[in-house]
């Protein structure tokens, strides 16, 4: 049986992950005593039993234990927090991205689970990237509309309390300094030589979320108009089980939550041959946090990718 080590359950990620885990029956969850979770030395031992640990803390405390996780070599380790996602020796777990980044997250002994509003954005860039279609110092804005849980649980006890500041029933725009954390894996994984402007707005919803980058068509390296921009997408993503590609709805509107609870991420293709909008809609807890760390575990370890996900569609 597989030991799985969830080091950091306490958090909105590591709920959800501890969770899916616990009603599976081809992995066993290492269970660490509730009064000994910030404690070194039992965080240590737990990972010395583990074939896998998964990491759901802050950035910090993730590098202490990939520093612990050194002494270990057999252990397989999948970072959820900011720290190694464009760290050398890191599989970006995204991997519906290439065939490469398929390998990779299969063959790594560490893994790197991205951003909610970096996995949105890459679905929508990398393959114009990738199929040149879109230069890589092209100049893009990306908006991205988000549930308040993105902010974990300090955000979601904000938004609960019921005497929250008035300000919190309208959206807010933030990271306005243009300095968000998942702003280097964008540009990065992306293949970019400069990351987007980049517009994050948290809303007073839970959980989902739409993340949008704008293109006027003069941009992009060869003439493509819309319907060629939909077969380019849905010919990089054909065949990915999370992943589909769809033009734009028939009345106009895309909600953020239609895929809340799931870890599936759809891209539309939005506007027209001369302006278009391209959407991921995803869930920032699901295929944009825990879901894609299981989705990973399952990769690397062999398992058939959407093991765990079929019990209960909600994560």
């Amino acid at each position: 049986m597989i030991q799985v080590f969830l080091d950091g359950q306490e958090g909105t990620t590591g709920l959800q992950i501890h969770a899916r885990l616990r009603a599976r029956q081809d992995v066993a969850l290492l269970q660490i005593d509730p009064a000994l979770r910030k404690d070194d030395g039992a965080r240590r031992a737990m990972l010395a039993r583990a074939d896998v640990a998964i990491l759901c803390l802050p950035d910090e405390a993730a590098r202490q234990a990939v520093s612990w996780a050194a002494e270990l070599p057999g252990l397989r380790v999948i970072d959820t927090s900011t720290a190694h996602r464009v760290a050398p020796g890191w599989a970006y777990g995204l991997p519906e991205l290439s065939v490469g980044h398929r390998q990779a997250v299969a063959a790594a002994a560490r893994i790197a689970v991205p951003g909610c509003h970096a996995t949105g954005f890459l679905a929508a860039v990398y393959p114009l990237v990738a199929a040149g279609a879109l230069a890589s110092d092209a100049p893009l804005t990306c908006h991205s509309i988000t549930g308040y849980s993105g902010g974990g649980k300090a955000m979601i006890a904000q938004y609960q309390a019921p005497d929250r500041p008035a300000a919190f029933d309208s959206p807010r725009q933030y990271a306005l300094g243009q300095a968000h954390k998942h702003l280097p894996e964008m540009r990065v994984v992306a293949g970019l030589s400069r990351p987007p402007v980049f517009n994050p707005i948290v809303c007073d919803f839970y959980a989902g979320m739409a993340v949008s980058v704008p293109l006027h068509a003069t941009l992009l390296q060869r003439p493509m108009g819309k319907a060629m921009l939909l077969a380019l997408l849905r010919g990089h993503y054909a065949g990915q089980r999370f992943i589909s590609v769809h033009p734009g709805p028939e009345e106009g509107m895309l909600s953020t939550g239609t895929l809340a609870g799931t870890n599936d991420l759809r891209v539309y293709v939005c506007g027209n041959d001369e302006r278009l909008t391209l959407v991921s809609v995803l869930d920032n807890l699901g295929k944009g946090a825990s879901g894609a760390a299981m989705q990973c575990m399952n990769i690397a370890l062999g398992l058939p990718e959407d093991a765990g996900f079929h019990a209960d569609p909600r994560l």
